[in-house]
């Protein structure tokens, strides 16, 4: 027991969620992968190559939460280091699925969207809790924050439209939490929503061939997922093309097909028919083998992490330790909850993978780092109860003594 209480350091509830997550994602990456198994001819490479995976990122996990919270200031680093891969990506970049988004190591892709990203969260964070006042952030912090998230979802928005929407909303939220002026916030979401929506009506509307000329060809990706997603025509049976948009409508035949239990785990039909399946819809796989049920308590595990990080956010003393663990918490739920929308058909396809369950490289490795970045953070605040206690205690016994002497004295002057 004490070999695993050595090991399994930090907020209990945080570990039991992780495995969790991770016991899901190989269970359903395994019945997920049949395409990479029949394109590949290897019946165990997928899922030995995710396992080796999830097996790397658990021991960054070990190392990253056994890594004092001071030092996390010094990650700051990795935001100029991630635009200079992010530019990097424009020239060599390799292309997978239509879009220029990783660096081919030979062993993993790399991508260096995922860094930008914590960097991103992690400099934010260290904005803020410099520049706290006592009635909130300082307005310069606003300046500063705005500039860096501009930059580096500039940098991504070309070829990660979803990834750049979910960082400029992670960073807002954070914000928000920061104390950041109402006014300031005010006028941001004003302009956000007035920008989405002339994006969506330049995508929607500027011919494909245009955006080809340009260079800028995920916009005709994105046009086609907008106009499928918000076509509210009816199709006759007869006349229903199940190919012309096969992600979404395999997706909803998954979920559709299940029940409260699912098929099973293993049982997919439609695992066969969606490309990605052990990625982006994932989560379809899920509701599809384990039913409503399976669906609910994926759902409900990141619930329960968000409020779990949160309150180890209420039990912090230092505002950076609060803003570092709250924007991941943030980040990781965000983009959780977009995978899930996307699946049950409520989003248009944004290509974002269901955190720590999905099948990935960059994704997962930097994913647990942020588990590891929790996990410290509450080893930090449990040794910080420990300290109050003990300080408590002895002040209590402080107390105690100087009450004992006295009432010695009085009994003597009684006894007198």
């Amino acid at each position: 027991m004490d070999l695993l209480k050595n090991f399994f350091k930090g907020d209990k509830a945080i570990w039991i969620i992780y495995l969790f997550l991770c016991l899901i994602s190989i269970v359903e990456v395994f019945s997920a992968s049949s395409t990479l198994t029949y394109k590949s001819g290897d019946h165990w490479g997928p899922i030995t190559n995710h396992l080796t995976l999830l097996m790397v990122g658990t021991i960054a996990v070990w190392i990253v939460h056994n890594i004092p919270c001071r030092w996390f200031k010094t990650f700051i680093i990795l935001l100029p280091i991630s635009w200079v891969l992010l530019a990097a990506v424009f020239i060599l970049g390799s292309l997978t699925n239509g879009a220029k988004r990783w660096i081919d190591l030979g062993f993993i892709q790399f991508q260096p969207s995922e860094v930008a990203k914590m960097g991103t969260i992690i400099t934010v964070a260290f904005i803020l809790s410099r520049m706290q006042e006592e009635n909130g952030a300082n307005k310069k912090a606003f300046k500063y924050i705005c500039i860096i998230t501009a930059f580096t979802c500039g940098m991504i928005v070309t070829e990660n439209l979803s990834t750049a929407v979910l960082l400029a909303g992670s960073v807002f939220l954070l914000m928000f939490v920061g104390r950041v002026p109402f006014k300031q916030l005010g006028m941001l979401a004003g302009a956000g929503i007035v920008c989405i929506f002339i994006g969506v009506a330049t995508i929607k509307y500027v011919p494909g061939e245009a955006w080809d000329k340009i260079g800028l060809h995920r916009m005709v990706t994105w046009q086609s997922r907008l106009n499928n997603h918000f076509d509210e025509s009816e199709i006759p049976a007869a006349k229903f093309d199940i190919n012309n948009d096969a992600q979404i409508a395999h997706a909803n035949i998954a979920i559709a097909s299940s029940n409260i239990i699912g098929k099973g785990p293993g049982n997919s039909v439609q695992r066969d028919f969606l490309s990605q399946a052990f990625s982006d819809f994932i989560y379809a796989i899920i509701i599809e083998e384990l039913g409503l049920v399976g669906g609910a308590f994926v759902a409900a595990l990141y619930i329960l992490l968000l409020m779990r990080i949160g309150k180890i956010a209420r039990s912090c003393d230092k505002s950076y330790y609060v803003f570092l663990i709250t924007g991941i918490g943030i980040l990781l739920v965000m983009q959780a909850t977009f995978n899930m929308l996307v699946a049950v058909g409520i989003m248009p396809v944004t290509g974002q993978p269901l955190p720590l369950i999905s099948k990935g490289g960059t994704a997962t490795l930097i994913n647990s780092v942020y588990i590891g970045i929790i996990l410290s953070i509450s080893r930090y605040v449990n040794d910080l109860k420990q300290r109050q206690e003990a300080e408590a205690l002895a002040q209590q016994a402080g107390q105690t003594e100087a009450i004992t002497p006295a009432s010695n004295i009085t009994t003597q002057e009684e006894s007198v």
